[in-house]
C-alpha cells in the first residue's frame, strides 16, 4: 500500500500493517529504556502477587462504597449482556473479508462477544453474589475456543496470509491483544470464583494468554508493530498493542524473571514508536486515532508506574507532555475535532483517560476537556476494561472536577504540518480555520495536502468529509479509488482534471506560519503535491484569518507550465450552498463565500452518503462547490474570502 511517513523522521504504516515501505532516519531518544536497563526494571517491579492495580470482586468494600449511580449503571449493563444472545464466529463469516471484501460483520459480532463478557465481569465485581459467574464461565470457555483473537483484516502477519487464521502460527494484532488484556483482566477480578465452576477454568486462561500473547511476542521479534526488524512503519498498533502485552504480563506471567522481561521488550518497542515521534507531540493519524496513540502511551505509562509503585514514572518528559497536549489543541468545539486524514469530525474522548493524563503532567487544559468529556459519558461503556476499571472508581473525583472545553486560540504543529486559529481563546463564537500541508504519504493518508476547514459558531460549515466504513479496498492498491481520499473530494485545486498523488514526495514545501493579536497567516507551495501532467510550476496558497474582521481569506498564486483547460477550487459542505449575488455563495445561515465572479463559475454537486460511518458524522448528504475558472490564464492570483 502507498503509504509512508509524514515527515522526514517518521514513517507510519496505516492499519493493518503491511511490510515493504521503505525507512527513514529516527531520532533515537529511547525515553523509557534508555537509563532503565532490564535488570534495574525487574529489580523495581512488584512481584505478581503483591501488585494490585485495582480492587478484585473480593475486596467487597470498595466496590460497595462505590456511588449508588454508577452501581445501578454497571448493573444494568451486566442485566443487559445476560439478555443479549451469544454470537456465532463460523468460518465463513471470517472469510467475508477475503471473499468480498468486508471486515464489518466480523468484528460486529467479535465485539458483542468482547462486550458482553467485560459487562458482565464488571457487574458481577458490583453484585458480587456470583449471578453472573456461569455467563462469565460459558464466554470465557467460547473465546478460549476461538482459533484467533484478533480480526479477519490483519491476517498478513501470519506467513499463510489472508483467508482463515493457522493455529499452528498464533500472531499478535490489535484485537487478538486486546482480547488477552480482557483475559487477564477477568482473571485478576474474579480469578477464584472460577473454581466453583471448574478448577480447570483458571488454567486454561493462563494458557491461551500464554500461547496467543505472551510467548508470541517475547519469542518473535518480527512483528512490524514492534520496529525492532528495522521496521520504521509504527503507528497506533505500537503503543495500543503494547499496552495490552503490558497487561498480560503484569496480570497473568507466573515467572518473575519472564515478566520483567516481557515489560522492558514492550517498553523498548514503545520506545521505537516514540523515536519517531515530532517534538511537537502532533498525531498525524488525528483526534480519532490519538485515543489509541497518545492515549495507549499513557496506558502503557500506567500500568508501569503502578507496577514500579511510581519508581518507573515518566511524566515529566517534554514528549510525554505534548503528545497528551495534541488532543485539546486538535479540539473544535464540543465533539468536533480536526479530522485530517483517517479520522471522523465527531470524536467521543475516553474521557476519564485524558483527565487522568492531564492530571499526570499537570495540564489542567488537558484536565478540564477529559472532565467535560466524562461528564457526557456512561462509565458503563468506557471502552476496554483496562480503561474502564479507573473509569469506575475515579468516577467521584471526576464528577465533581472542574470541567470545560479550554479551546485554544491558536495551534501550530510544525512536525505535521497543521495549523488551527479561532476569533476568541476560550469561545466557540465566530470562525475556526484548520488547515494542513505535510505529504501524501501520511499515516492513514488522504490526498489533501493544503486542505483546510472551517467551522462557524463550532459548527461544520467547510469540512473534511472523512472516510468511510474501513474495508478490503481501504488499505490496498486500490486506496485512492475510493472518493474519500481523493484531493477532488477535499478543500484543493484540481488542474485541468488532475488530482494530487499519492507518494512521499508529492509534498507541501516553502511552508510559513505565524500568529498575532490581529490575525494567524499560513502559507505554503502545493505544486509538488501534484504530478507533472497537472503542469504546474508554482502553487502558492495562502491563508490569511482576520480575527477582529471575521474573514478569512484564501489566495491562490499559481504560475503553469502548459496551458490547462480548467482549473477547479474545491469547497466541501453540509449545506446547500446558494448563489445570493454574483460571486457570492451562502454556504449556511451565518457564512458566505465571496469570490471573483468574472472568473469562476460555481457549480453545486449533491453527495448522497449511504456509509453508516460517514453518516454518523454527516447524516445523509454532502455538497461539492466547485468554483470552475474555464480557461484559465498561465499564471493568476485569486483571492476568495470566507466570512
Amino acid at each position: 500500500m502507498p503509504l509512508l511517513a509524514r515527515t522526514t523522521r517518521r514513517q507510519i504504516l496505516a492499519a493493518p500493517m503491511i511490510p515493504g515501505i521503505a525507512a527513514f532516519a529516527a531520532s533515537k531518544r529511547d525515553i523509557l529504556t534508555g537509563a532503565m536497563s532490564a535488570e534495574k526494571l525487574k529489580a523495581m517491579l512488584l512481584p505478581r502477587a503483591e501488585w494490585q492495580p485495582q480492587p478484585t470482586a473480593s475486596d467487597r468494600a470498595k466496590w460497595e462504597a462505590l456511588p449508588a449511580d454508577a452501581r445501578k449503571l454497571l448493573l444494568d449493563s451486566g442485566n443487559a449482556a445476560l439478555k443479549t444472545e451469544w454470537p456465532h464466529l463460523p468460518a465463513t463469516l471470517f472469510l467475508e473479508y477475503l471473499r468480498i471484501g468486508n471486515r464489518s460483520h466480523y468484528e460486529h459480532f467479535n465485539g458483542i462477544r468482547r462486550n458482553k463478557l467485560r459487562e458482565m465481569v464488571i457487574a458481577e465485581c458490583v453484585e458480587g453474589k456470583g449471578r453472573f459467574l456461569d455467563d462469565i464461565s460459558n464466554a470465557v470457555w467460547s473465546t478460549c475456543e476461538e482459533t484467533f483473537w484478533g480480526y479477519p483484516a490483519h491476517l498478513n502477519a501470519q506467513k499463510a496470509k489472508s483467508g482463515l487464521p493457522d493455529v499452528s502460527e498464533p500472531i499478535v494484532d490489535l484485537f487478538a491483544a486486546e482480547t488477552g488484556s480482557l483475559m487477564a483482566w477477568t482473571l485478576y477480578l474474579i480469578g477464584p470464583a472460577f473454581d466453583k465452576v471448574s478448577p480447570l477454568i483458571r488454567p486454561r486462561i493462563h494458557a491461551e494468554i500464554d500461547r496467543r500473547i505472551l510467548a508470541p511476542c517475547l519469542d518473535r521479534n518480527d512483528f512490524g508493530w514492534m520496529g525492532l526488524k528495522g521496521q520504521r512503519g509504527l503507528n497506533n498498533w505500537t503503543p495500543w498493542i503494547n499496552s495490552n502485552w503490558l497487561a498480560c504480563a503484569l496480570l497473568t506471567e507466573r515467572d518473575e524473571k519472564r515478566r520483567a522481561a516481557a515489560v522492558h521488550k514492550a517498553m523498548h518497542c514503545v520506545d521505537n514508536w516514540l523515536n519517531l515521534y515530532d517534538d511537537d507531540g502532533g498525531c498525524d493519524e488525528g483526534p480519532g486515532y490519538w485515543n489509541a496513540a497518545g492515549g495507549a502511551l499513557f496506558d502503557c505509562l500506567e500500568l508501569v508506574y503502578s507496577a514500579t509503585k511510581g519508581g518507573a514514572s515518566y511524566y515529566q518528559v517534554p514528549l510525554v507532555k505534548e503528545i497528551g497536549r495534541y488532543i485539546y489543541r486538535a479540539h473544535i468545539a464540543g465533539v468536533y475535532y480536526t479530522n485530517f486524514a483517517d479520522a471522523s469530525a465527531v470524536v467521543h474522548l475516553a474521557g476519564d483517560m485524558v483527565y487522568r493524563y492531564g492530571q499526570r503532567i499537570g495540564d489542567e487544559k488537558m484536565s478540564l476537556l477529559g472532565a467535560d468529556a466524562a461528564a457526557h459519558a456512561d462509565v458503563a461503556h468506557a471502552g476496554s476494561i483496562g480503561r474502564q476499571l479507573p473509569a469506575i472508581f475515579n468516577y467521584t473525583t471526576i464528577r465533581t472536577a472542574k470541567a470545560a472545553q479550554p479551546l485554544v486560540r491558536d495551534v501550530w504543529l510544525p512536525g505535521i504540518q497543521v495549523m488551527a486559529a479561532r476569533t476568541v481563546e476560550g469561545s466557540a463564537k465566530g470562525l475556526y480555520l484548520a488547515a494542513q500541508g505535510g505529504h501524501n504519504a501520511e499515516s492513514h493518508n488522504h490526498n489533501d495536502v493544503g486542505n483546510f476547514m472551517v467551522y462557524a459558531d463550532g459548527k461544520p460549515v467547510i469540512i473534511d468529509v472523512g472516510v468511510e466504513t474501513y474495508s478490503a479496498k481501504t488499505f490496498s492498491s486500490k486506496r485512492y479509488e475510493i472518493w474519500t481520499m481523493q484531493s477532488a473530494y477535499h478543500n484543493c485545486p484540481t488542474i485541468g482534471g488532475v488530482m494530487q498523488s499519492p507518494g512521499r514526495e508529492f509534498a507541501a514545501a516553502k511552508v510559513k506560519y505565524s500568529a498575532d493579536d490581529a490575525a494567524a497567516m499560513f502559507s505554503m507551495d502545493i505544486s509538488h503535491a501534484y504530478p507533472a501532467t497537472a503542469g504546474l510550476k508554482a502553487w502558492n496558497r495562502s491563508w490569511r484569518f482576520n480575527r477582529q474582521k471575521g474573514e478569512i481569506l484564501i489566495t491562490e498564486a499559481y504560475e503553469l507550465n502548459k496551458a490547462a483547460p480548467e482549473i477547479t477550487l474545491t469547497l466541501m459542505t453540509p449545506f446547500k450552498a446558494v448563489a445570493v449575488a454574483a460571486g457570492e455563495l451562502k454556504v449556511s445561515e451565518k457564512v458566505r463565500v465571496y469570490f471573483d465572479a468574472k472568473v469562476f463559475q460555481p457549480v453545486v454537486e449533491e453527495v448522497a452518503i449511504t456509509d453508516a460511518r460517514l453518516r454518523g458524522s454527516w447524516g445523509d448528504k454532502l455538497y461539492r462547490v466547485l468554483l470552475r475558472a474555464e480557461k484559465p490564464p498561465a499564471a493568476a492570483t485569486w483571492t476568495t474570502r470566507i466570512a
